[in-house]
């Protein structure tokens, strides 16, 4: 069996980050709510869990925007979203498709008859942190990619948002969180590796409100590695919440596998 090679550029962004993030089209929720100077950082965190999204499903589409400097393109395709489960993507006619669980990562290209089925194994060796199934869906839906409890942060206030950072950082990597004082929903979520010349950074642009609930609405992406810079642009067109769903995937025979180093 022969394997292709990937930087993590590519497929970290692209596989995993940009064919994941969502929002939500319906009214639009302005986020105009005031900084309070005198809200305690656990007060901060609590209103941030407080206000976590219930529902069962979502579907809808999406149109990601992707442009690395060398090439643009834009995609429209399907998503179906089963909270905790699965996240399933389907670009037209199926000629790409993806499937992630929480103990699973897969995807394939019929154009180029090849195909990725592994774990978070390879994905969280690059950020170096565990990355998980959990974590992505925290990120898609507005939430902190970890979780504020387990550890001690600090907050400052500032004209619009509050900023919470970790009181010991990582070793291996910084992490930075703005939070909206209106819904106290994330502003901004920023992974970095200063070290490596690394920077995940994203920045929900809007939210906006479906059955009493307020959902992202756009994401802007900007990934960074050394000189090369990434930039994905995710909005919905379209949503329906707890739906009955399926998630139709399997693999073509005779698919070359992809190795990702």
């Amino acid at each position: 069996m022969k394997y292709k090679t990937y930087s993590w550029k590519n497929w970290i962004v692209t596989a995993i980050l940009a064919i994941l993030s969502f929002s939500c089209k319906s009214s639009k929720v302005v986020l105009e709510g005031k900084v309070d100077e005198k809200l305690t950082t656990k007060a901060i965190i609590k209103n941030h869990y407080k206000n976590q999204l219930e529902f069962k499903t979502i579907s809808g589409k999406l149109k990601i925007e992707y442009n690395d400097g060398s090439s643009v393109q834009t995609v429209s395709v399907s998503l179906r979203l089963e909270k905790d489960n699965a996240i399933w993507i389907s670009a037209p006619l199926g000629v790409v498709k993806a499937l992630v669980t929480p103990k699973r990562v897969t995807f394939y290209n019929k154009l180029q008859n090849e195909y990725f089925d592994g774990d978070f194994n390879y994905f969280s060796e690059l950020l170096g942190t565990d990355l998980d199934f959990d974590k992505l869906q925290n990120l898609l839906l507005g939430q902190a990619l970890f979780d504020l409890r387990t550890e001690k942060y600090v907050s400052i206030p500032l004209q619009e948002y509050y900023e919470l950072k970790p009181k010991i950082m990582g070793s291996l990597f910084k992490t930075l969180f703005l939070i909206e004082p209106k819904n106290f929903k994330i502003a901004t979520q920023q992974l970095s590796q200063p070290w490596n010349k690394r920077l995940l950074e994203i920045y929900y642009k809007s939210y906006q409100k479906k059955d009493k609930m307020v959902f992202p609405e756009v994401i802007q992406i900007t990934a960074i590695d050394i000189d090369q810079t990434t930039n994905i642009a995710i909005q919905f067109r379209s949503i329906e919440l707890n739906r009955a769903l399926n998630f139709p995937y399997k693999i073509p025979k005779g698919y070359e596998e992809i190795v990702l180093k």
